[in-house]
């Protein structure tokens, strides 16, 4: 019955990608994996499906070794340092909190009444740690969208209480954007007034202006599949593109949006030639160009990028995101999907043949 399952789900594949893999001088000739027409990925340094690091969008080493303390030994007093090392208003702290409660929610889902034991003794231990309260109300969010249906008592339930802790977060640490960060997620799930939504917007950007990752969680409140609209999204992708300061990736927002708005039926090839898909990727690739190579979000915009450069055939371009971003697959849109390491290599392997297809090869490979 698996091996049943596995033919149909790539027959659906090859429908999907087909019309990426269609080029109008002749075509990408596909192969089965181990031919020696095959792109290997060893051949390009590229991690294989199997070692691609689900937890993160790129590397963050410090956070890695932590990781590796706390969830094996229990000794919950590392991230709390690590944590109070982070500086409240920076990037790396929002990503750094998310990854500390999707590992205890991961380890819940896995051991269920005793994984995350961890954050329990956490909280248990230092009730008036603002990181801990952080991480805390974070694992309620996504306990709450990982195992609840939107609408129903035991979501409400559990935002509720999320919300709760992020008051005590944010009161414990007045400066920090993260809590209210946090409450953007509570916000799209409870349904909050458009009034509500900005009282909770004004409070990050006093603190935290440029904030890309405060941006596409307050992006998603605004889209068409939540609270808001096509146009308000947009409208709030292109004010904050507007008024990026210089090397920010807020130019890249408006990609975020139109992923957000992608038509049911996207394969068309006309659509990723059109003039509002090369604006918003073009607006992505500025960014990443005028960006910090340590910002802790390029990866997300590079991830994205990838997902658009593969439709729109541009691959080689495409192939160079790769080289930066190999090895961590934790990011939109890969995140969307069930199993997002092998859509990530579906990907991979698509921008891959194109390369190649065009006269690439590893020897050529852009760095």
């Amino acid at each position: 019955m698996e091996i049943l399952w596995f033919l149909l789900a790539l027959c659906l594949l090859g429908a999907v990608v087909g019309p990426y893999v269609l080029r109008r001088r002749g075509g990408i000739r596909q192969v089965a994996p181990g031919s020696p027409d095959a792109a290997d990925p060893d051949d390009y340094g590229f991690a294989r499906q199997e070692e691609l690091d689900l937890r993160m969008p790129g590397p963050d080493q410090d956070l890695l070794d932590v990781l590796d303390v706390v969830q094996g030994t229990g000794a919950w007093r590392a991230a709390s340092q690590l944590l109070a090392g982070t500086p409240e208003e920076s990037e790396i702290r929002w990503q750094r909190v998310q990854a500390f409660a999707g590992a205890a929610s991961l380890e819940l889902a896995r051991q269920p009444g005793t994984g995350g034991a961890w954050l329990r003794a956490w909280r248990a231990g230092a009730p008036k740690d603002a990181g801990g309260a952080a991480v805390h109300a974070e694992f309620l969010v996504q306990q709450a969208w990982r195992t609840g249906t939107v609408g129903t008592d035991d979501f409400r339930i559990i935002l509720e209480e999320a919300r709760t802790v992020c008051g005590e977060a944010a009161l414990l640490a007045p400066g920090d954007p993260v809590p209210y960060i946090v409450e953007l997620a509570v916000a799209r799930g409870l349904g909050y007034s458009h009034e509500q939504f900005d009282q909770v917007w004004a409070k990050i950007i006093d603190r935290a202006p440029a904030h890309m990752g405060a941006h596409i969680a307050a992006l998603h409140f605004w889209c068409e599949k939540w609270h808001g609209s096509r146009e308000e999204a947009d409208r709030f992708a292109t004010a904050a593109a507007a008024r990026a300061p210089q090397g920010s990736l807020l130019a890249a927002l408006p990609l975020f949006a139109l992923y957000e708005h992608l038509p049911e039926v996207n394969l068309v090839r006309g659509f990723y030639e059109s003039a509002v898909v090369t604006k918003a990727v073009g607006g992505a690739m500025f960014a990443v160009h005028a960006a910090r190579a340590d910002d802790p979000v390029l990866a997300h915009v590079r991830h994205l990028l990838v997902l658009f450069l593969v439709r729109m055939e541009r691959w080689s371009e495409a192939v160079h995101q790769l080289v930066h971003i190999d090895g961590h697959v934790g990011a939109l849109p890969w995140t969307e999907n069930p199993d997002p390491a092998a859509e990530y290599t579906v990907y991979r392997a698509l921008a891959v043949a194109g390369y190649e297809a065009n006269g690439g090869s590893p020897a050529t490979l852009p760095h």
